[in-house]
């Protein structure tokens, strides 16, 4: 081997450690972007379940609410019948102010602002939290579909390594695009792209 050949494979080595630090520098920024999705994904899905147990509680206490002020406003109607009935001016009162009491309840059990746990209100707020648990499972699947992105972009970039294929590092940079692409729908607008 002469002196040139020797400078020529030299230079070449160079090349292809130059290049190499390249690609290994892509697969770290790459690496980085799959952290980032991870972590926003796990965030989500515990977020998700999070309002979907707040939600499902919450349509529960609705429905012990309604139930209670059914129950309330049964027993009044049948006072109401009752009132007519009796002859005694005291007792007639005494039922009167029971009926009373009973309606106000039955008002309360379906509005109660105050506390927010009339039954209007309780089911506003359950609606509230499967709004919340949509919208974070939303985020949860364009973060999925992030971090695949970014998980097939490092084996492509770790490909290019191996084979010498450039192609396969150029992919892998289209990935990494697509990875923050989906990345920033599911911060920003969750809702503007439906995978499922």
């Amino acid at each position: 081997m002469g002196a040139h050949e020797s400078m020529e494979h030299a230079e070449h080595a160079e090349h292809a450690s130059g290049s190499n630090k390249k690609i290994a520098l892509l697969i770290a920024v790459i690496a980085l972007f799959l952290a980032l999705s991870e972590t926003l994904g796990k965030g989500a899905q515990t977020e998700s379940i999070s309002k979907n147990v707040e939600a499902s509680n919450l349509w529960a206490f609705f429905q012990a609410k309604s139930i209670r002020r059914t129950v309330v406003q049964s027993v009044s109607e049948h006072a109401k019948l009752s009132l007519g009935l009796s002859g005694d001016d005291a007792q007639k009162a005494a039922l009167a102010k029971q009926i009373d009491d009973w309606t106000k309840t039955a008002a309360r059990y379906r509005s109660e602002p105050e506390t927010g746990e009339g039954s209007e209100q309780l089911a506003a707020r359950a609606k509230e939290a499967e709004h919340a648990r949509d919208l974070a499972m939303a985020r949860y699947h364009h973060y999925e579909v992030a971090s695949a992105a970014f998980q097939i972009g490092i084996v492509l970039a770790s490909a290019t390594i191996i084979t010498g294929m450039v192609a396969l590092a150029w992919v892998s940079g289209l990935l990494a695009i697509a990875g923050l692409a989906f990345t920033a729908i599911g911060l920003f607008a969750p809702h503007a792209v439906h995978l499922m």
